[in-house]
């Protein structure tokens, strides 16, 4: 099958005044007070936000902030018809076709061993396996009832599955795509805060399962479970934590030849057009639990201007780079494959879900992340979802995967559909 959140207060205000005018001399009847007129109501008072609302901190009368909000993905697919890949631009030599669409929401991408691709979601309850028999691709609905099942992982034969609070597993799962078993909780001790609650899931080199925790609001003080990466056994024993001070990351992959975990991760907002910017961090070798700034510390050394504290920065490790305002990175994919030429080997991609918080809309793309020395320059890769004339976009890349054969997917949230980048032999993008 395919499929494809006030009490308000009154305050009542008036002055009764009351005049009365006598004459000395006449000694005449008082004239009968004038009639009051009507108390006016103040204006009602705003109801307040739920907590972890990212609307908490828009500066108050303030037209151009009024008009910024988060912007939810269609609750549908985009019919085939409809997809944006007329609009899509890669490098010369390099081709980008649809692999996969009729997946609302769709998010965070897996391969299995078979070549079956999993696909998680972040607003729906479902995950997709994506199948591939005879040419021909079907999609599926793996599981479906989950809360914010974003994150997809696979290892050995099991699909693992991140959703709000719990991690969950399906054991030999290309083996029973077409009637799998329900997901077996492996992993509960997450906090279940809706904000920034969904999660991002990766094996690592060291055969460890990697879940991310995100800050419970835009910029916050934060208790000890939250702004951190942990690391646990695949069967969710041994949680711990790799990495504080990480506001919101998504997104993570481990460098080819350092094993490294890079991680891209959200800045604050309501701090400006600006910024701060958002990252792309590394923990070096021998600082695992590394303080990554937030919430005192953003980008390149920037204090926060709400939440403070005595030398903000000290201790805290600078990115690799910065990705641009507000642009949302998500996914980040090295590239080990031999399909691309060989500048591309060890570079990473990262999907870049494209800002709300800035009046001029920026990212919408996915861009590549060439590393040297621990530091890192970003330039263009794939673009066409933006349109800057009109300050709109037509669709948000969210996560990039690398099949077997060295292509490369990139998912679309808006859309609801997979995009395939390949090279050589060039194609017309279709479905």
């Amino acid at each position: 099958m395919i499929i494809c959140s006030l009490p308000r207060s009154l305050l009542l205000g008036g002055v009764f005044i009351g005049a009365f005018t006598f004459t000395a001399a006449a000694q005449q009847p008082a004239s009968p007070p004038a009639a009051n007129p009507p108390a006016a109501a103040t204006p009602a008072a705003p109801a307040p936000l739920p907590p972890g609302s990212p609307l908490i901190g828009r500066p108050a009368d303030n037209q151009a902030a009024a008009k910024l909000a988060p912007v939810a993905p269609p609750p549908i697919p985009a019919a085939a018809d409809k997809l944006p890949t007329a609009k899509l631009k890669v490098p010369a030599g390099f081709n980008i076709e649809v692999y996969a669409a009729g997946m609302a929401n769709a998010r965070s991408l897996a391969v299995g061993d078979k070549g079956t691709v999993f696909v998680g979601s972040r607003l729906v309850d479902k995950v997709y396996a994506i199948a591939e028999k005879d040419g021909k691709r079907t999609v599926k609905v793996l599981a479906s009832g989950l809360y914010r099942p974003n994150g997809v992982a696979f290892k050995n034969g099991t699909l693992y599955i991140a959703e709000l609070s719990k991690v969950s597993k399906i054991d030999n799962v290309e083996a029973n795509l077409d009637n799998p078993p329900k997901p077996t909780m492996i992993y509960d001790n997450l906090p279940k805060d809706e904000a920034h609650g969904w999660k991002f899931i990766g094996i690592g080199p060291d055969n460890k399962l990697y879940v991310p925790v995100g800050q419970p609001g835009n910029n916050v003080m934060h208790s000890d479970a939250h702004g951190q990466i942990r690391r646990m056994n695949l069967d969710g024993s041994g949680a711990e934590v790799i990495a504080r001070g990480v506001r919101n990351t998504v997104g993570f992959d481990w460098h080819p030849v350092t094993k490294e975990l890079w991680f891209t991760d959200n800045g604050r907002d309501w701090a400006g057009n600006a910024g701060p910017e958002d990252e792309l961090n590394r923990i070096p070798k021998n600082m695992e639990g590394a303080n990554f700034g937030f919430p005192y510390c953003h980008a390149n050394g920037i204090p926060d201007p709400d939440v403070k504290r005595p030398n903000p920065c000290a201790g805290v490790v600078m990115p690799a780079a910065l990705t641009g305002p507000h642009s949302a990175g998500l996914g980040i994919k090295f590239y080990t494959g031999d399909m691309f030429p060989k500048q591309y080997k060890n570079v990473a991609f990262i999907a870049r879900h494209g800002s709300w918080n800035r009046e001029q809309k920026y990212g919408y793309d996915v861009v590549m992340a060439k590393t040297a020395g621990g530091k890192a320059t970003v330039s263009p890769f794939m673009q066409g979802l933006l349109n800057t004339e009109k300050n709109e976009f037509y669709g948000r890349p969210s996560y990039v995967f690398q099949m077997k054969d060295g292509s490369l997917l990139v998912s679309d949230e808006t859309n609801g559909a997979i995009y395939r980048i390949s090279y050589g032999n060039a194609k017309t993008a279709a479905r």
